[in-house]
């Protein structure tokens, strides 16, 4: 053989393994955009838990932090106002994909690029106008909603008035950037001659948080059901501890807040959904298009109860509400 034909021949042996190396080492950039809270909670020993589920999903698909993957965290501190600056930072760093936690987040960024693609967890998308079908998204927008309908609120309040039926009067603690308000629970609140009153943070803050809780003694609720929205998760623990305070029976969107020490809550596997956005993430950065893969819906959703925290409210859970849930904590 001549020295010629062996060298072409020994280059074209190493070229596969050479593309084969750089393809795996390739370099990419996400961005997460949380709407409140330290960014911390968005990393491996983040308190909410979510962050951990995450990175451990984008790990088992080969995208590590640290080595091929690059992860940039934003937080909104709890001020809408801002979103919109915040929006326009993140899109100007040209990340290869973004991951925005709430609608308000998701429609900062979305106003702020029409390419980049951004992969969502909030509440209906096809409402909020970020998808034209949760089938088939379109646009530069995919991910999970957190509900499957208006009608789970009606569900939370159904429980709620089951277990506390002298409840007449109910808060319903949410954000100004929120969608829906006391429309979500109009039908079931006239069945259940209960009224629905829509108690609204100016910003997503501990101090706004301690003010609003303050008015308790004024207002005089019997009740209260906590809004899914992705910046009162990040103060899910001061939630918990100042409903404490009020001994006020509450029952949350996140299991999450039950395990902090809540009455109870009626929800959606959460870590089930950042598994399904970290999927979503790994695949666009497969080389899929946001708007061909669908939105997730979660289909099952599970009743847990807190008798610990029911025995401090001097509360007695009724024996039919006890049977039904699939987890009651001791």
């Amino acid at each position: 053989m001549r020295r010629r034909d062996f060298t072409i021949g020994l280059l074209l042996a190493v070229a596969p393994r050479a593309v084969r190396a750089q393809e795996a080492t390739k370099q990419h950039r996400i961005a997460i955009v949380i709407p409140a809270g330290p960014v911390a909670s968005s990393n491996d020993t983040g308190g909410r838990g979510w962050g951990r589920v995450f990175l451990e999903e984008l790990r088992g698909l080969g995208e590590v932090e640290g080595q091929n993957l690059t992860i940039e965290r934003y937080s909104g501190e709890g001020r809408p106002e801002g979103y919109a600056d915040l929006a326009r930072e993140v899109v100007d760093r040209k990340p290869d994909v973004i991951v925005a936690s709430g609608n308000a987040v998701a429609r900062a960024l979305g106003a702020a690029t029409a390419t980049t693609p951004i992969v969502w967890i909030g509440a209906d998308a096809v409402e909020a106008g970020f998808a034209a079908s949760l089938a088939h998204p379109g646009g530069n927008i995919t991910g999970v909603t957190v509900t499957a309908g208006d009608e789970i609120w009606g569900k939370r309040l159904q429980i709620l008035k089951e277990t506390v039926p002298s409840a007449s009067r109910v808060w319903y603690l949410t954000t100004r950037a929120a969608p829906g308000g006391e429309q979500l629970f109009r039908e079931a609140s006239r069945q259940l001659q209960t009224s629905v009153i829509r108690m609204m943070l100016a910003e997503s803050t501990p101090r706004e948080l301690q003010r609003v809780f303050a008015e308790i003694p004024h207002e005089r609720p019997d009740a209260i059901i906590v809004s899914a929205v992705g910046d009162l998760g990040t103060y899910g623990r001061l939630i918990v501890e100042l409903v404490e305070k009020s001994r006020l029976p509450a029952i949350y969107p996140y299991r999450g807040y039950v395990e902090a020490g809540g009455l109870m809550a009626y929800a959606s596997d959460n870590r089930e959904l950042w598994r399904r956005m970290a999927d979503d993430v790994h695949e666009i950065l497969k080389g899929a298009k946001p708007g061909d893969i669908p939105i997730y819906q979660p289909t099952k959703f599970e009743f847990v109860i807190n008798l610990k925290t029911a025995k401090a409210l001097g509360l007695t859970i009724p024996p039919l509400i006890l049977a039904r849930a699939d987890e009651v904590i001791e």
